[in-house]
Formats: C-alpha cells, sequence, structure tokens
C-alpha cells in the first residue's frame, strides 16, 4: 500500500475577509483618555453613529463624566442616546457587534481586555502617539466606516495568549483560584524591586528547557513581538503567523537569544526552587503581581484572537506601521556606480591638473 502523500495547505492572508452574517446594529466606541485632541472627533463620530447611522453606541460610564465634554454643546443632543458601561461590573460580551477605538495602540489593548472571550471586529482610528496597531485616518472616516459597515474590508486576526498563574496552597489551605487572563501583545516576568537576578525556569509542553538569569523573561504574540520584545532584541513576526516568542530580558549570557515556538505549545514558567528572590508579572502591562515560589504561569495560544480590520490589507497594513511607526530599514541611498564614476573621473582630473601646475 503506497503511503499517503503528505501535504500542507498554506492559507493566503488575503483570504481572511470580513463577512457580517447580519447588519451590526450596536457598536462600542473606545476613546483615549486624558487627551483633549480626541474629544472633537470623539462627538463627530457618535452624534453620526447614532443620526445618521442608526446604532446603538456603547461607551464607557466614565467618558460621560469628561467635564470638557460636558461643556460641548454638540455632545448634549446624544448624551441621553449613549448607552454606558462599567469595566469590571458590566459584562459586554454578545451585547457587541463592532468596535471602534480612536487613540494609540493603548485603546485596542483596552477592548481586549474588555472582552476575555470572542471580541468583535475592531477599526482602530489612529489618534495617539506611535498607532503601530491603528491604521486608520480619521479624516474621512464616514466613508471608511460605511465600508466597513458593508463588508468591504480585510482582517487580521491577532492571536491572544491565554496566561493562567496556579498558585501553590498554603498547608491545610485550598490554593487560591488561578488567575486567568488573555492578552494581546506580552506577559512579562521580571524581577521586580529584587537586586537580585531573575532565576526562571522554562518548560515547553512539560519539557525543562532552560533556565532564565537576568531581568526577565517576555513572552509575546507576533502582534507583541513589535512592542516589548523588539526592544529587547527579538524578531518581528508578522501578526498572521502561528507563533509564540519567547524573548529574555538582559540575560546574563552572550548566547541566550530569542526564540519562536509554535503556537500549538504550552509554556510553564515558574520561579527556581534556588532562586534567591520572586518574580512578578504583569499582563499587557496590567494587573501586575508577585510571583512566588511553587507558583506557576501556564501559557498558551488562545482560540479567542482579535479580529483586527485592516485599512488596506494585511501585508500594506504591517509594513507601513514598521516604516512609519520604528523606521524600519531606514538609510541613505547608496550612489550607483554613474555617480561613483563621475567622481572618481574629476577627482583624478583634478589630480592630473595639480601635477601640472607643480611641473
Amino acid at each position: 500500500m503506497k503511503n499517503s502523500a503528505m501535504v500542507m495547505t498554506i492559507q493566503d492572508p488575503a483570504s481572511q475577509r470580513l463577512t457580517w452574517y447580519k447588519p451590526p446594529l450596536t457598536v462600542l466606541v473606545i476613546k483615549k483618555v486624558r487627551d483633549s485632541s480626541v474629544l472633537p472627533p470623539f462627538v463627530q463620530l457618535v452624534t453620526w453613529l447614532i443620526e445618521e447611522k442608526r446604532m446603538v453606541v456603547f461607551v464607557e460610564a466614565s467618558v460621560l463624566e469628561d467635564p470638557a465634554l460636558a461643556r460641548d454643546p454638540r455632545f448634549q443632543g446624544v448624551r441621553d442616546r449613549l448607552q454606558t458601561f462599567r469595566d469590571g461590573t458590566d459584562d459586554l460580551q454578545d451585547r457587541i457587534d463592532f468596535i471602534v477605538c480612536l487613540g494609540g495602540d493603548g485603546t485596542l489593548l483596552y477592548a481586549s481586555l474588555l472582552f476575555q472571550q470572542s471580541v468583535p471586529p475592531v477599526m482602530a482610528f489612529h489618534l495617539g502617539s506611535l498607532g503601530f496597531l491603528t491604521p486608520f485616518e480619521f479624516d474621512n472616516f464616514q466613508e471608511q466606516v460605511t465600508n466597513v459597515l458593508e463588508g468591504h474590508a480585510a482582517l487580521t486576526l491577532r492571536s491572544r495568549l491565554r496566561c493562567i498563574i496556579i498558585r501553590k496552597g498554603e498547608e491545610g489551605q485550598p490554593a487560591k483560584p488561578p488567575t486567568n487572563l488573555l492578552v494581546l501583545n506580552e506577559v512579562v516576568v521580571d524581577r521586580g524591586p529584587s537586586p537580585y537576578l531573575s532565576n526562571i525556569d522554562l518548560f515547553i509542553d512539560g519539557k525543562h528547557v532552560t533556565s532564565v538569569q537576568g531581568d526577565g523573561l517576555i513572552v509575546s504574540t507576533p502582534t507583541g513581538s513589535t512592542a516589548y520584545a523588539v526592544a529587547a532584541g527579538a524578531s518581528m513576526i508578522h501578526p498572521s503567523v502561528p507563533a509564540i516568542m519567547v524573548t529574555p530580558i538582559c540575560p546574563h549570557s552572550l548566547s541566550f537569544r530569542p526564540i519562536v515556538v509554535p503556537a500549538g505549545v504550552e509554556l510553564k514558567i515558574s520561579v527556581s526552587p534556588d532562586s534567591r528572590n520572586t518574580s512578578w508579572v504583569s499582563f499587557d502591562g496590567r494587573n501586575r503581581q508577585e510571583l512566588f515560589h511553587g507558583d506557576s504561569l501556564r501559557v498558551t495560544t488562545s482560540i479567542y484572537p482579535v479580529p483586527s480590520i485592516c485599512a488596506a490589507d494585511q501585508i500594506t497594513d504591517w509594513f507601513d506601521s514598521l516604516a512609519e511607526c520604528l523606521h524600519w530599514n531606514v538609510r541613505k541611498r547608496q550612489k550607483h556606480l554613474d555617480e561613483l564614476s563621475d567622481l572618481t573621473h574629476s577627482s583624478s582630473n583634478d589630480t592630473l591638473d595639480s601635477l601640472d601646475r607643480d611641473s
């Protein structure tokens, strides 16, 4: 009997397109906090969504408490028509069809935090400082939002990491319930305020891989590879690549390079038994907490990605962000040979002329 042929199916990124199974009716608008420059676009957007698109608009309750908005006469006409929620109190799951972010990359990270299971499609407008994850410009927002609502858009499915802290139970006491969070960028384990090196054990699928001696360890998604990880020397991974990036922070070793592992593995991170200190862990820069001896952090790829809407397409958006935000591969152009030969020729003539004058 012949062996079956081994083949691999490679998905074309262009095949990931936005598809609405029913017309979106509810939209969550997330704006950058403590930035007065975002208020006029915010008022303009929510007014247009309510009056022109007849959508139900949700905003965080704290947004309505902004004194600057209270003084805006244009906002008073739609204020009472907005639906509100409070983070940590109200559950938005299955209530939102569509998310619009106004600000920087932090607004997209906040959207990820709000939805710890399935995430609605996210359209992010660049009104912040960096804007690596926010490809849309606000100038012609009506046309762009209309195109998205009609389903004319490409998607990038940004993978997230499921992070679970399992605490060692005290003697004779039940263990605390595990911390369970999804992160879009990275989970960071570091030495915190301790003056000693971190001593962290890393396991992959139950196998001890290495011990990290340094300031800590970054476990990031491909989306997070261009954040803290790239500052620590990691490679940049396109967000459509199924992978997990493991990057040491200031390792006390000349040979400890960042590594990329398959998206399907489980990482276990724990404080080494002989470590002089504990460690600290944070999730997308939030929920910072101490990791004690006997505790462990389990990290896997979540089944719930963040569907990020592209301004152009997956490839164009990513390389545009690399060029505009990180100035990737920016250098002076090398002169072509004609210019070099002209310079050489003129230099030679100048030398001959000077020799003639000297003789």
